[in-house]
């Protein structure tokens, strides 16, 4: 069988495709990746063939980016939806994404909740699809709640019946490596839910760059993704978060993207190293708490290694549903307010740290994810799809 991951350009995005991907793969399928052309190295690195599409140029998708600091976090959900991943990332998409399936000819498209580009080709070219989740059921209902009007006008252009593509996404099975037990709220509806577990290694003993500060001491691990450096207005959350923890008895490794370099915020304090990136497998299972900005993947493997966590949600609608997920299940503290909610970012920390409710009910969540099938048992369920599907 050729299954076709499509994926936008956002490594939060696609991660969640690479496991799914590697098993049909090692099931002896064939597999291949369309995303974004600027994207190739990421799938190249993650040991897939890449299909290219066009990427949004920067003079529409940047202007557009811009604009989201000064707007609410409802207003910048609304506008990415519809203007950037309904709209001019899924029409720079299409006509890559149908030559890719006219070329190729795959059976099957496993496609990520914010490809839509690939929504409509596989609709267009009556493949059936599936798609691997990349949030909570109720980040799915809020994608759901903003789409009918971009999806009507991309059922226009590409001549499909109204109402056409919402009743795929709807009725299309899903896969999600996240446990009923943290999945609550709406956005499922009737549509069959997958669970996988997406690693089923060993768990790492942990490693850290380098030594610094006292060992004795908890380590915080804190994050802001790979997104965040490259706004100016989200940079300053890195040196607060430096400074707000300046003081305490942790050690802190902070990991800050490719987009800003860590010598932009030297001096470090005395308890804190600073590197763009360190691999989250290795220093989880040394974290005491974790510091982060709820994105999906960040905030899954926290949860995933039993560690509690603080979550300062900056800029997406995800990560305040994130955030709140986590202090309504009682895994962290969520701290709303941005770069400026780091005033409470000790206390927190503190928190988390030393009550051992928030630990335990950590770790009681680490194992239902381990509890959760094997990724391998998604390949005969989507090969089934397929022949019910045809």
């Amino acid at each position: 069988m050729r299954i076709l991951f499509c994926s936008t350009a956002a490594t939060g995005h696609f991660t969640p495709l690479v496991p799914v991907a590697r098993a049909c793969a090692g099931a002896g399928h064939q597999v291949r990746v369309a995303a974004p052309a600027s994207f190739e190295n990421h799938v190249r690195r993650a040991g897939l063939d890449h299909a290219p599409f066009d990427d949004v140029p920067p003079q529409i998708a940047g202007p557009i980016y811009a604009s989201l600091p000064t707007l609410s976090m409802e207003e910048a959900n609304r506008r990415v939806v519809r203007e950037i991943f309904a709209g001019h990332a899924a029409r720079h998409a299409i006509p890559g994404v149908l030559a890719t399936i006219d070329d190729w000819g795959p059976d099957l498209v496993v496609r990520e909740p914010a490809e839509f580009g690939s929504l409509v080709a596989a609709q267009a070219a009556r493949v059936p699809h599936v798609e691997v989740l990349a949030g909570l059921a109720e980040v799915t209902a809020l994608l759901l709640a903003e789409l009918d009007e971009p999806l009507a006008a991309l059922e226009s252009d590409a001549g499909l019946a109204q109402g056409t593509l919402l009743r795929s996404i709807t009725s299309s099975p899903c896969c999600t490596s996240v446990p009923a037990s943290l999945d609550g709220g709406p956005g499922h509806g009737d549509r069959p839910v997958w669970r996988y577990r997406a690693d089923s290694g060993p768990r790492p003993t942990g490693s850290l760059p380098e030594a610094w500060g006292d060992p004795d001491l908890p380590l915080v691990y804190a994050t802001f993704g790979t997104v965040a450096g490259a706004f100016d207005t989200f940079t300053q959350v890195y040196a607060r978060t430096l400074e707000a923890l300046a003081g305490q008895p942790v050690r802190v490794l902070l990991t800050t993207g490719h987009s800003l370099d860590p010598e932009s915020l030297r001096p470090w304090p005395a308890n804190a190293h600073v590197r763009q990136w360190w691999p989250q497998d290795q220093v989880m299972p040394l974290a005491s708490a974790m510091v982060g900005h709820g994105g999906f993947g960040t905030t899954m493997a926290a949860l995933e290694a039993g560690v509690p966590q603080v979550v300062l949600p900056l800029f997406a609608f995800d990560q305040w549903v994130n955030a709140g997920r986590v202090q309504a299940v009682g895994a962290g503290r969520m701290l709303d307010g941005g770069a400026a909610a780091t005033t409470e970012l000790a206390a927190a920390v503190a928190e988390v740290t030393h009550d051992p409710a928030y630990r335990q009910r950590a770790e009681t969540l680490a194992a239902d994810f381990t509890a959760l099938p094997d990724v391998a048992t998604l390949v005969p369920l989507l090969t089934d799809h397929v022949r019910t599907a045809t």
